[in-house]
């Protein structure tokens, strides 16, 4: 992993813990807002951030600082296919 992609995953680690903390306590968010959050065109350039963001959550997960779920559903990073969300830990 480059210097870049270490600071990138930061700032997606800064803004998912961020975001949650403007939201309720309940509330989830989608990678994707993250990804947005920290991508700074005007474009759709923040899509190349998702997987990053996705990657990010899951290093939250193992700090214990969130969970992801799938149809509200607790699931392990590594095993989620498709949309997922992030939420405070319960």
């Amino acid at each position: 992993m480059t210097e870049s992609e270490r600071r990138t995953g930061r700032r997606l680690e800064r803004a998912i813990l961020d975001l949650l903390e403007r939201r309720a306590p309940t509330a989830t968010i989608c990678p994707s807002d993250a990804a947005r959050a920290v991508y700074t065109g005007h474009d759709d350039g923040w899509r190349a951030l998702m997987e990053p963001a996705r990657r990010a959550a899951g290093r939250l997960v193992e700090a214990g600082e969130v969970e992801i779920t799938q149809g509200g559903r607790v699931v392990e990073p590594a095993k989620a296919r498709g949309p997922i969300r992030i939420r405070r830990v319960r």
